[in-house]
């Protein structure tokens, strides 16, 4: 069942032949989770692509005056785990957490590193997610440049209408770019 669930996921991004799809998902091994367990610290090279069977996770930076700011969230289904570091197999930036208890697929590294060099077609799947991935953060970049507070909260909700009950809203606010008290002001202001 969590083997046709990546299968699903992976047909959607970029179709396979069955053979291919199954050698790509072939030697996938399960994670359970609590939550608030850190999957990637800051300094620490990503070994893992994960997919994400079960609840919330969140990529975030620590800067001055231990200020965090939260990158991304993951949530079933998807692809999660710090994308630039696992693709450059270079130190993270920051921290992979679970928010919630989770349940993840996950394949190493070197796994698929060497599928990603002898398949053609398992290449281009890795391009097309890495090329969504891209475009996910371009569009959220102009969001935090360009758009006011209200726009940023609406875009969210539209993107993923679900977030507010899932995940803490201090983690949003920090999300969005704003101080959990501005949040708060927002979120009694704006009709959902």
């Amino acid at each position: 069942m969590e083997i046709t669930l990546l299968q699903q996921f992976v047909q959607q991004i970029s179709p396979l032949p069955q053979e291919e799809l199954e050698r790509f998902t072939a030697n996938w091994q399960p994670l359970t989770v609590k939550r608030k367990t850190i999957l990637t610290a800051a300094g620490e090279t990503e070994r893992y692509l994960y997919f994400v069977l079960e609840g919330v996770q969140r990529a975030f930076y620590i800067g001055d005056e231990n200020k965090e700011a939260t990158i991304v969230f993951t949530y079933p289904p998807s692809f999660s785990g710090v994308a630039d570091s696992f693709l450059t197999q270079t130190p993270s930036l920051y921290f992979l957490e679970t928010i919630t208890a989770s349940r993840f697929l996950r394949l190493p590294y070197d796994e698929v590193e060497a599928m990603r060099k002898s398949s053609p077609l398992i290449q281009q799947l890795l391009f097309k997610a890495t090329a969504f991935a891209l475009k996910g953060a371009l569009q959220r970049h102009i969001e935090l440049q360009c758009f006011s507070n209200e726009e940023k909260f609406k875009t969210l909700l539209k993107r993923s209408p679900h977030i507010l009950n899932l995940v803490p809203h201090k983690y949003i606010a920090s999300y969005l770019g704003m101080d959990a008290t501005n949040f708060s002001k927002l979120l009694g202001s704006v009709k959902i």
